[in-house]
């Protein structure tokens, strides 16, 4: 009876859309960042009645703005506290401090739920507000077609701006589109237009899936090391290996030297990278389950206010991270994660690499393709590019391994692509004719990799064709 009262209590008090109310509708965007994408094209930072909450609207906006993301609560925190400085609005500079500290004491409002839902109906309340204020002084001037027109965009107010494409309008401008930023994999066969179209797009999502010690986390490298060449910012998350494994690994790839090997040719190495013009690498370590999509997203924005605007972002891998949600079924949280990795690369503006574990059937399959993808096949929905990554126990001593390209939004899918993955140095070659030709391997594997070798000829000859 009393939790009834409560609720009844707090949204009469909020239907007049007061200080509370207003307060909440600001918390409700500085936690709930995709609400907050949302209301940005609606909010505006005059709608708040308090000076204190128009100056933190302005602020996240014009961050997002800038960034094409909104700043953690931290952030948020040293910004104000930079702008607010000795000698400014002492008045404003207490009222945005003592606000925040509520915030931060109380961080998971019960109202929330309701204050969203009313929201939009705040933001047209105070536009016509506004415009009914503003019409007084332009009706004593006459001016009645700006009357009008202030009243049009009164109404307006949470409507989409745009209508969607008119296909037709322009028929020459649709050939003028902004050209699609890529990131090479290094591997000319999937680099080419009629695959990948140059490689992993800025704003997608591609994933390897492999079966446990096929090489998931030498490809991840190896698209990394490849960025680095080509002079971009790399940001690599390792969830599994160590930071100065995964750093050993880089230097094996570009300097083309196996790993265990490194300390003997260490002059080499530094000689390499002091004659080379290479990108920036950042490496950073959290332990398995302990790192969520946002804790990627705060990291991403540190390194930003430090110059280190990433170029692409490696995550090795998804699978072991930790489900800003908790579900029953293992799958919905997968499924979640995926998501917010490819809300992440849109958000950031850059290509993102991860892996995912395939199931058991993967293990021993001739190649791994989406129905391999393990828990969840949710995650392929997703996901832009989803490449499989296959080798049988027979295989491995000769480096012979499988890749198939199971999903691909740029181009063609359902290639095989023959390769020789050397993991002492985390390098993948295509195999050509004299390569394949090489391997010693058994009557049984090898019939089967010939009829595999055949159908990717195939794919060639037809694509030269065309």
């Amino acid at each position: 009876m009393s939790n009834t009262k409560t609720i009844h209590s707090t949204t009469t008090n909020f239907s007049r859309y007061g200080k509370p109310f207003q307060e909440k509708i600001f918390q409700g965007l500085a936690s709930d960042k995709d609400w907050a994408a949302q209301m940005q094209e609606v909010m505006q930072p005059d709608y708040f009645d308090l000076k204190y909450l128009r100056y933190l609207c302005d602020k996240y906006f014009s961050y997002y703005s800038d960034y094409r993301c909104f700043p953690t609560m931290q952030l948020l925190i040293q910004i104000v506290k930079d702008d607010l400085k000795a000698g400014s609005d002492i008045l404003l500079r207490d009222q945005v401090v003592a606000f925040l500290q509520r915030m931060r004491m109380n961080q998971n409002p019960e109202d929330l739920p309701y204050v969203k839902d009313k929201s939009l109906q705040f933001c047209k309340r105070q536009a016509f507000k506004e415009a009914l204020t503003n019409a007084v002084e332009l009706v004593q001037g006459e001016q009645f077609e700006s009357v009008v027109d202030l009243m049009r965009k009164a109404v307006s107010v949470g409507m989409p701006h745009s209508i969607g494409h008119d296909f037709f309008e322009d028929l020459e401008a649709r050939f003028h589109e902004i050209q699609r930023i890529t990131t090479p994999t290094g591997i000319k066969e999937l680099d080419t237009k009629e695959v990948l179209d140059g490689g992993l797009g800025r704003g997608e999502l591609g994933v390897i899936v492999a079966p446990t010690g096929v090489g998931k986390s030498h490809w991840l490298v190896a698209m990394g090391a490849e960025a680095l060449r080509r002079g971009k910012t790399v940001v690599h998350y390792t969830f599994e290996l160590s930071e100065t494994l995964t750093g050993k690994r880089y230097d094996a790839n570009i300097c083309d030297i196996p790993c265990s090997d490194l300390i003997d040719h260490k002059k080499n190495v530094i000689e390499t990278y002091e004659k080379g013009e290479f990108g920036k690498l950042i490496i950073k370590y959290y332990p398995t389950r302990t790192a969520s999509v946002n804790t990627i997203r705060n990291h991403l924005e540190k390194l930003k206010l430090r110059n280190y605007w990433p170029s692409v972002v490696i995550i090795d891998y998804a699978d072991v991270m930790k489900s800003t949600k908790a579900y029953e079924a293992m799958r919905h949280e997968l499924q979640l994660i995926y998501e917010e990795l490819r809300q992440l690369a849109a958000d950031f503006n850059v290509p993102v690499w991860t892996a995912s574990q395939s199931n058991r059937t993967g293990a021993n399959a001739d190649y791994v393709g989406l129905e391999n993808m393990g828990e969840s096949y949710g995650k392929a929905q997703v996901s832009d590019v989803v490449l499989g990554l296959s080798r049988k126990p027979e295989e491995k001593a000769s480096g012979f391994a499988r890749l198939f390209v199971a999903k691909n939004r740029a181009g063609m899918d359902g290639l095989h692509i023959p390769i020789k993955i050397d993991c002492s140095k985390s390098t993948f070659k295509v195999l050509n004719d004299s390569d394949f030709e090489k391997y010693e391997m058994t009557s049984d594997p090898k019939k089967k990799l010939g009829q595999i070798w055949e159908k990717v000829k195939k794919a060639k000859e037809d694509l030269s064709d065309e």
